[in-house]
Parts: structure tokens; sequence; C-alpha cells
């Protein structure tokens, strides 16, 4: 079983590349985020053999899953703020399998609402997992964090120092959802260094291998006991028009 997440940053722009990807990848299951507009082409993936459910909104944020069989939405929005609109949240159920595609704030500038937006978000997140856990629901939950774990996460951290996917409050708060007795699942197999998921457009940072480690899988124990790999595919980067993330999938006993 192939689960893959990726930050396509517009479907729009993207379709194409997110066609060819689940033509060509052999994923049983593709979690998005970005996809920046009401308007989601679930029709033409049908037309294709997916079936999809996304949860948008005009302009900004959205997320969307692909699966070859039936998916049944748990939730549609992160609970613990109901005036919260923002779609950044979708929890559902595909091949037996409970899973969560988050599209995480990004916080910046930090001197703004949008950090303590952020953390908010993050314990509501933590708080929702606390709650799968305790009623010992077996879980998977993957996306775009918008968090740099660890210093080598990043090319350079001199560089992020005053930015929100680094502070000491992001990195503490993404532990504390892992101290849930969750495995992170990209380290539980590789722990070195220079892998990454972001390349920014700017600066050449993709053809100088300049990037961050932002997306990432949570497994439950159950989960993460039927891990057999977890890869990040660097080469949607390379495509004409690309996204700034690349997928990163996880493979597990079926």
């Amino acid at each position: 079983m192939k689960i893959v997440s990726w930050n396509v940053n517009s479907i729009k722009a993207r379709r194409e590349h997110v066609e060819k990807y689940l033509a060509d990848s052999g994923v049983n299951i593709l979690m998005v985020q970005e996809l920046k507009g009401e308007e989601f082409p679930a029709d033409a993936f049908k037309a294709l053999g997916w079936e999809t459910a996304a949860v948008s909104q005009k302009t900004y944020n959205g997320v969307a899953v692909f699966s070859k069989e039936p998916i049944e939405v748990i939730l549609n929005h992160l609970p613990g703020d109901e005036t919260d609109e923002q779609a950044r949240y979708i929890e559902f159920e595909t091949h037996g399998l409970r899973l969560i595609n988050i599209y995480l704030p990004n916080g910046n500038p930090i001197d703004t609402e949008k950090f303590p937006y952020k953390l908010g978000w993050m314990e509501r997140l933590y708080e929702r997992l606390k709650h799968l856990r305790e009623e010992n629901i077996p879980f998977a939950i993957g996306g775009d964090f918008n968090v740099i774990p660890e210093d080598k996460d990043c090319y350079d951290p001199k560089a992020w120092t005053e930015d929100a996917l680094a502070q000491p409050q992001s990195r503490a708060a993404f532990r504390k959802l892992i101290n849930l007795g969750l495995y992170e699942a990209f380290r539980a197999l590789n722990n070195a260094s220079g892998q990454y998921t972001f390349w920014d457009y700017q600066a050449g940072r993709w053809q100088k291998d300049e990037g961050i480690r932002i997306d990432h899988f949570l497994l439950s124990p159950e989960i993460a006991d039927k891990l057999i790999n977890c890869t990040i595919d660097k080469n949607p980067r390379a495509l004409d028009k690309p996204s700034d993330h690349t997928p990163i999938m996880i493979e597990i006993e079926s």
C-alpha cells in the first residue's frame, strides 16, 4: 500500500502533474495540499478512475484526497474552533485505514497574529490526535506541516532563525504530537541530513539543493508496525512549472 502526501501549490496550475503522478507512481492514496481555489475537478479525476474528496476555499489553502476505493469523510475541519473557516484539514477512511491530510498554517511573520494562530492550530491538532489515541483508533497523518523539525532538516539553519517554521515553539509543538506515541515515518528509517521536500523558487534553491524538510507523515504504533519504507520523490520538483514541494511516500503492508 502506497500513500503519498504532496503540496501541489494550486491544483489548477498543477493538474497535469497530478494526473501524471497518479498514472505513473503506483500510488494507492494521494493526499494533496494548497489547492488554492474553490473549484476542484472531481469529475475529471473520476473519469480517470479516482475517487476524490476535497475541502476548499476561495484563493487560499485547501486539501484533497484521491483513492481507487470509496472515501468516507469523517471530518472536514479541525475541531476546537468553529469560527475557523480555513480549509486545512480532512480526516477520512479508505482502503480500511483512518487517514488525516493537513495543511498546517505557515505562521509568518512571527510578530503578527499568524504565529499564535499556527500554535493554536497545532494545539487543536494535538487534542484531536490525543482523542484518536485514547479511542485506540489507528491512523496516519500526513501533509505540509510547515515545521522544520531539526537543524539538519534545513540547508542553512541560520537563515531560518526568525522564521515560524523553525521557531522553538513550533518545534516543541511538533514534538508534542510525536510524544503521543507516534512515529515520524521518514526519521524512523532515515537519519541523514540534507533530505528535503521543499525548495523555494527564488535564488536557485532547487538547482543548488538548498531546501527544507517540512512535509511529514506521523503514524500511530499500529500503522508504524506495518511501515516498509518512507521516501521523498524529487522527480516532480524537476518538472516544468513545478510545485515548490515534492511528494513524500510511505509504503505499508496491506
